[in-house]
C-alpha cells in the first residue's frame, strides 16, 4: 500500500470493525436538539447520538412560506444543502443581505452570522441537510429587529 494510503488511525484497523462506519437511517433522526422558531430541525450525528469527535450533521423542513427565527451557531461553521425546494437566507446583525438556493445548492455560514432561513414557496416545503463544524449543536436565537428591505447579494 503506498505510503500516502497507509492507515493514520490511533487504533489498529480490527478496531475498525465496531468503530468504523455507521448508518444512521432517516427513522434513526431525531428531533432531540434545541429548537428555532419556524423550523423542524432533526439530528443524525452528533458526538452524544454517535461518537462523532468533530462534527454535527442533521436536516431541517420548513413549512410552505415560513421563516425561522434569528439564530447562530457561535463559534462554529454550517453548511446547508438544498436537497429540494428553494431557501431565501437572511444574515447580518439586522438582516441586511438575503441570497437566494435551491437544489443542489450549498450555502456557507461562518462563525457567529446571526441567518435566518425562508422558504421561498407558498406551496412546497423546503428540505435541506446541515452539517456543523462541531459535535453538537449550537443553537442561539436572537431577537433582531430586521432591516424592511435586504440588499439582494447574487450566488456566486
Amino acid at each position: 500500500m503506498p505510503d500516502d494510503l497507509a492507515p493514520r488511525a490511533t487504533h489498529p484497523p480490527e478496531h475498525w470493525r465496531d468503530h468504523g462506519i455507521r448508518v444512521v437511517p432517516a427513522a434513526g433522526r431525531s428531533g432531540d436538539t434545541p429548537e428555532t422558531r419556524g423550523m423542524n430541525r432533526q439530528v443524525a450525528i452528533s458526538g452524544s447520538r454517535t461518537g462523532s469527535s468533530a462534527l454535527w450533521a442533521g436536516t431541517n423542513l420548513i413549512r410552505p412560506g415560513e421563516a425561522t427565527g434569528p439564530h447562530h451557531h457561535g463559534a462554529l461553521e454550517s453548511i446547508i444543502y438544498v436537497v429540494r425546494g428553494q431557501a431565501l437566507m437572511r444574515w447580518g446583525e439586522r438582516l441586511e443581505w438575503i441570497t437566494r438556493a435551491g437544489p443542489g445548492d450549498f450555502l456557507l455560514v461562518p462563525p457567529w452570522v446571526p441567518h435566518q432561513e425562508l422558504n421561498a414557496s407558498d406551496t412546497e416545503e423546503l428540505h435541506c441537510v446541515l452539517v456543523r463544524s462541531g459535535p453538537e449543536e449550537v443553537v442561539v436565537n436572537l431577537e433582531i429587529d430586521p432591516v424592511p428591505e435586504p440588499e439582494w447579494i447574487a450566488p456566486s
